[in-house]
């Protein structure tokens, strides 16, 4: 990083997810200047492929990818002047680091290597109560830790920070306040970075990718990565390397924005984001600034991310052809399940009418029908149920054929949240030359649970609604995306759908039309949960939260969309009356 505070600080992205774009990091550090490059590998499925992983080999938990990558690109970053953070560290930030200064030393590099600690919490489980729920002892229990050890790290002077579970925003929030030389109660600016970092944690997210529009972006190249320009008040500019494929727009970002997220006051270690307060203005072509985001004081209290080895699951989808489907699929359930010794302790079925009257082709005239089971032995949903299914081949409905091959059974997980005092946590720091600093907790001393999400009576009263478009405006049915995007996806066992409005005045219409009982009609699936909806009107958006829609977490999900991306499109697909002049 530079000398002068004053210029803004490029801060890229190379990595949303494990298993992202492998020669991103090279792409990004050729691409242009960087101050900082960061890496986001963590989810929380994520956490349990690594809690599995260290099972098998203590010495891993961390993301093998990463340091491949640094294989091919660590002596050009040190070229670039560019440093390096990542919670590729998962389970093992300290191993990762370890591994990395081996690397170095092999590469002839000169090159200081720190990591961030405290946020592994599974040996204090039971001092602080995280094994106490109907799950028993978890598989992992990682709190999320904020920006201040990636700070210190980087104060020290280290080129590499390797860490474990932070917020995804951290990667960017603390190479800005170490930059910067922020304070801890510089609410707003932290704010302003946290919004910027979320913007950039997935990857081409904010480029175009899973974008509602899509056919309106440049994509023949691949999609470029984001890059935040951080100004010295936390205000930004996103943009992307020239010459990359994708875009940056308004929208873009606004989608981006919209993922994962709950009310207008997003919760984080550091600081809560007034999401509410974010004002996007396009500057040039690939730029948006973000200016105005307001910050609060956190909450006392840290997440805790759980995750259980819930049992074993398995499937088998069957292909119904041609006549009678209805009465193909309630032989196969009656068959199967009568075939089976023991009954899973959940069994689903789910039948998708693909199928087509008088089809041309025989994929058009078939429906699938799939069978989920789940139990906590292994030996009920493993060769027993894909045996019980295989002997219905000769014996079953016409034209028996499965798209699934029989199985054994794999294991699945259950993630639950938890939260503990933020006082309570180890946050450290270890330097590059192995010294321990303690980082003190942000979160004031106040009430213990202000960080849980909060309930439709507890969140303050909503934003006012713009005033209604034409009430006696004529209308025409039409899919409710013609006027509208959306982006939509997991928190846990929730969802998320956040819809925006192209237009200042299809925003009037949205903002009345879409209330949390019309999601429900449109949606048929949420219609016994609790859905709560968030009108974010500086964005012209509207967010739900839709309660256990995806049961106990991603891993352990029977839902045919398990992580809830589709459920935005699905909403956009619906035919709703839509004023003729907003068409």
């Amino acid at each position: 990083m530079g000398s002068d505070r004053t210029a803004p600080l490029r801060i890229g992205n190379a990595s949303g997810f494990y298993g992202d774009r492998f020669t991103a990091v090279r792409e990004m550090l050729e691409g242009g200047p960087l101050d900082v490059l960061t890496g986001d590998y963590l989810a929380e499925l994520t956490m349990l492929i690594l809690g599995r992983s260290r099972m098998k080999d203590p010495a891993g938990g961390y993301a093998t990818t990463f340091l491949r990558q640094m294989e091919d690109c660590l002596g050009l970053a040190q070229e670039r002047g560019t440093k390096i953070v990542t919670n590729a560290g998962g389970l093992n930030p300290q191993g990762l680091a370890d591994r990395l200064r081996e690397l170095a030393r092999t590469l002839g590099l000169d090159m200081t290597i720190a990591h961030v600690e405290g946020d592994d919490l599974l040996s204090r489980a039971d001092e602080l109560a995280l094994a106490d729920g109907p799950y028993g002892r978890p598989l992992t229990a990682n709190a999320y830790l904020g920006a201040w050890g990636i700070a210190e790290c980087l104060r020290s002077g280290a080129d590499v920070v390797v860490t474990g579970r932070v917020t995804d925003a951290s990667l960017v929030t603390g190479p800005a306040a170490a930059h910067f030389g922020w304070a801890r109660d510089d609410w707003d600016a932290l704010a302003g970075a946290t919004v910027a970092g979320h913007v950039l944690e997935c990857g081409a997210q904010a480029t175009g990718g899973n974008f509602a529009f899509f056919q309106e972006i440049y994509n023949v190249k691949a999609l470029g990565f984001p890059i935040a320009e951080i100004d010295p008040d936390g205000s930004s500019v996103i943009t992307k390397h020239d010459g990359t494929g994708g875009a940056v727009t308004t929208e873009t970002v606004t989608a981006q924005l919209l993922y994962e997220i709950g009310g207008p006051r997003y919760l984080g270690p550091d600081v809560t984001s007034r999401f509410d307060t974010i004002e996007l203005a396009q500057e040039d072509r690939d730029r948006v600034r973000i200016s105005g985001v307001k910050g609060e004081p956190p909450p006392a209290t840290t997440k805790v991310c759980l995750n259980h080895l819930g049992g074993f699951r398995n499937e088998m989808t069957f292909v119904l052809t041609g006549l009678g489907i209805d009465a193909k699929a309630g032989w196969v359930k009656a068959q199967l399940e009568q075939g089976l010794a023991d009954r899973p302790r959940h069994l689903e079925w789910s039948l998708a009418r693909t199928d087509r009257e008088d089809a041309v082709t025989e994929q058009e005239a078939s429906a699938l029908l799939r069978c989920s089971v789940k139990d906590p032995e292994r030996s009920v949903v493993g060769r027993a149920f894909s045996g019980a299914a295989v002997e219905l081949a000769l014996a079953g409905y016409p034209g028996f054929t499965m798209t699934t091959p029989p199985g054994d059974g794999t294991p699945y997980g259950v993630y639950t949240p938890a939260f503990v005092p933020a006082h309570e946590l180890a946050h450290a720091a270890v330097l590059p030359d192995g010294t321990r600093v303690a980082i003190p907790p942000q979160g004031p001393a106040s009430d213990p649970h202000e960080a849980r999400p909060q309930s439709p009576e507890s969140r303050g009263p909503e934003p006012s609604s713009p005033q209604p478009y034409r009430p006696d405006a004529p209308t025409r049915r039409a899919p409710l995306g013609a006027v509208a995007g959306a982006r939509s996806g997991d928190k846990g066992g929730d969802a998320n759908i956040g819809v925006w409005a192209r237009t200042d005045e299809q925003w009037r219409w949205l903002a009345h039309f879409l209330t949390e009982e019309r999601v429900k009609r449109l949606l048929p699936e949420t219609r016994e949960l609790v859905v709560t909806r968030h009108l974010l009107p500086r964005l012209r958006a509207v967010n739900f939260v839709i309660e256990g829609l995806l049961q106990e977490g991603v891993s352990a999900s029977t839902r045919f969309d398990p992580q809830g991306k589709g459920l935005g499109e699905w909403l956009r697909s619906r035919v709703v009356d839509i004023p003729e002049g907003l068409l």
